[in-house]
């Protein structure tokens, strides 16, 4: 049709035409004139094998006076950016000689030329995975995910363990930093759950877990490591430190499961959980749904993986400490309290993630929830239990007892504390402080006593500890004595005289 350019396609198809129509159909056909047709049988070429490139300015060039100092930055200072460049030229020239209306001109020109001189650039290769081949885990940060226990804000981070060939994942809530102990018991749990165990298990350098460490913590760590891997017959390997690509499977999973994990607290419509447990739950319901809509790669993936060994491994850090004479110990800049009777004794600590379990040799004798110290500051684990035995007789330790707010069982025992001391001379508040403690100790009802506490507060009374202690744990009667007489033969021997007179004979007599 005149005005319209022959294309590639229309001259294909005439040629695959021509060979069983005569010139003018096979034109016809095509979209074009039987003159144009003679000229293709004349000259075979495609029309984007005809054209020339146009090698003329249209118009003059506007970079004609500032590319050669362009150029120039560009072979002295490589990686230079072209707005900098740009930048530059702005400051050497003025504004009126470089306005802002070139600046995508010399971005186009600086990228042609780069493309066509600059310096080579990394290439990424493409890997092909095995099934059963490669496990990779990482630690990612989940603040900003935004959820919270109980209305308060939870800082946490993920374990995320998956498999490299099908997918598979499992996640875990970590409520410290990067860990031996979150690294094994987040491995662990995946492998169990999975059911089977890879060739090789594949991390980052780790190296949040490495900075705070001595040389001697970091070979201990890496040893540990090491012999939990080789319990389960994998082979441990890590990325370069810095090149996070190398762990690519599992660097780009971190963003889909946080993003999986934002949309599921979106449809749920909150982000608040009881517990830290039932906020796990909720994490294992995620991954468990992700994992079903792969279990065709999965069920391939399992057929190549290993038994499991006969049982778990160390999952903890040991750490063997003394109880002092103020009935505490320290483990990690934190200061916890246990029962006082093992005071002058040594403890194993299983340090776990969330927990420590607390040895006296074979014996599991107290396990305590694991705090994190604020640095520089210590932090504190106080349980009220394991002293007030001795706090009953020393009352006025109290006033200045060094953990004394983290003694207190909850906000309402803090809150009573702060009335009677501003409302009882000194000694007496400690004495009525020690007994409310004492009451929730021996009534074994913190939670309870503590709600009576928040109702008297807000009617502005004080609290009465005998009153108190009447209700929540009242005294044991004393048991009277009973004496029993001791009892009289004689009566046991009317008993058989007259059973012996009752007693027939033969034939069915009475004997007198």
């Amino acid at each position: 049709m005149p005005g319209l350019h022959v294309t590639d396609q229309q001259v294909l198809r005439y040629m695959s035409q021509r060979s069983h129509h005569p010139q003018s159909i096979a034109a016809a056909k095509s979209g074009f004139s039987e003159r144009t047709a003679r000229r293709i049988d004349q000259d075979l070429r495609l029309p984007s094998q005809k054209k020339q490139a146009r090698n003329w300015r249209t118009r003059s060039d506007p970079l004609a006076v500032i590319w050669p100092r362009a150029l120039e930055m560009l072979q002295t200072t490589p990686g230079i950016f072209a707005v900098t460049i740009f930048e530059v030229l702005q400051e050497e020239f003025s504004p009126e000689a470089v306005p802002d209306t070139v600046r995508r001109t010399l971005e186009r020109r600086v990228a042609d030329w780069q493309a066509l001189n600059g310096q080579d650039k990394e290439v990424f290769f493409p890997q092909r995975h095995e099934p059963g081949q490669q496990a990779q885990s990482d630690f990612t940060v989940a603040d900003a995910i935004g959820v919270t226990i109980a209305g308060e804000a939870f800082p946490h981070r993920l374990y995320h363990f998956r498999l490299v060939y099908s997918g598979w994942e499992h996640a875990r809530v970590i409520l410290g930093g990067e860990s031996f102990a979150a690294v094994a018991e987040g491995m662990q749990d995946a492998l169990w759950k999975l059911g089977g165990i890879p060739a090789e298990h594949r991390t980052d350098s780790l190296s949040a877990a490495y900075k705070n460490l001595s040389r001697d913590a970091q070979l201990d760590f890496t040893n540990r490591y090491k012999e939990l891997c080789d319990h389960y017959g994998m082979t441990p390997t890590r990325n370069n430190p810095g090149v996070a690509n190398e762990n690519g499977t599992i660097e780009s999973s971190n963003h889909h499961i946080k993003r999986r994990l934002d949309q599921a607290l979106l449809r749920r419509g909150s982000r608040d959980f009881e517990s830290i447990a039932d906020y796990r739950r909720f994490i294992d319901g995620l991954c468990d749904r992700h994992n079903a809509r792969r279990k065709a790669g999965v069920a391939k993936e399992r057929e190549k993986l290993r038994a499991l060994p006969k049982r778990r491994t160390t999952d903890f850090a040991k750490v063997s400490v003394a109880v002092t004479r103020n009935s505490t110990i320290s483990v990690d800049r934190v200061l916890y309290t246990v029962p006082s009777r093992l005071i002058g004794h040594k403890l194993e600590i299983h340090l776990y993630d969330d927990r420590l379990d607390c040895f006296f040799g074979a014996t599991l004798v107290a396990t305590m929830e694991r705090v994190r110290a604020k640095h520089p500051r210590r932090g504190h684990r106080i349980n009220f239990h394991h002293v007030i035995g001795t706090l009953r007789k020393k009352p006025q330790a109290l006033r200045n007892l060094v953990y004394r707010d983290a003694l207190f069982p909850g906000a309402p025992y803090a809150r009573a504390w702060r009335v009677l001391d501003a409302g009882l001379p000194p000694r007496q508040a400690c004495r009525a402080m020690v007994a409310l403690l004492d009451i929730a100790d021996k009534g074994n009802c913190v939670e309870a006593l503590g709600q009576r506490l928040e109702a008297i507060l807000d009617a502005g009374r004080l609290p009465d500890p005998v009153a108190l202690r009447a209700k929540f744990a009242p005294e044991d009667k004393k048991v009277t004595d009973v004496t029993i007489p001791p009892p009289d033969i004689a009566d046991y021997n009317r008993l058989l005289a007259s059973s012996a007179a009752a007693a027939p004979v033969e034939g069915g007599e009475v004997r007198p």
